[in-house]
């Protein structure tokens, strides 16, 4: 079991219903499909270099469910599985990063967008 997020690069969406429209979008173009590689955008690479910097994604901390982190994204978009251990401090920083760089941090399971 993990902690869910997801952070992408857009336009700030007006509320959780239209921010979990775009997720479901993006989730399904980006991530669902194997059949199509899309490399990362530099501004999701940029964000989850900054995020491993903080919060290394080797197997030793326990951090990340699905290391590594970059493996996790596609185009403009990066899944974030976290342990529930770690989960409450991981997420906050992540939004909180996410915020700073301009991008959109989800809440899958609230269905909500994720504000620090």
């Amino acid at each position: 079991m993990s902690f869910d997020l997801a952070v992408w690069d857009g336009d700030l969406p007006l509320d959780d219903r239209q921010a979990g429209s775009t997720y479901d979008e993006l989730y399904e173009r980006y991530l669902e499909s194997d059949d199509v590689v899309v490399p990362p955008a530099p501004r999701v690479v940029a964000y989850v270099e900054a995020l491993v910097a903080r919060y290394p994604d080797d197997d030793r901390n326990g951090v990340w469910a699905s290391p590594p982190v970059i493996d996790e994204a596609s185009g403009p978009i990066v899944y974030l599985l976290m342990s529930y251990a770690k989960a409450e401090e991981v997420s906050e920083y992540a939004a909180e990063l996410a915020r700073e760089n301009g991008l959109i941090c989800f809440d899958p399971q609230g269905e909500c967008l994720r504000r620090p």
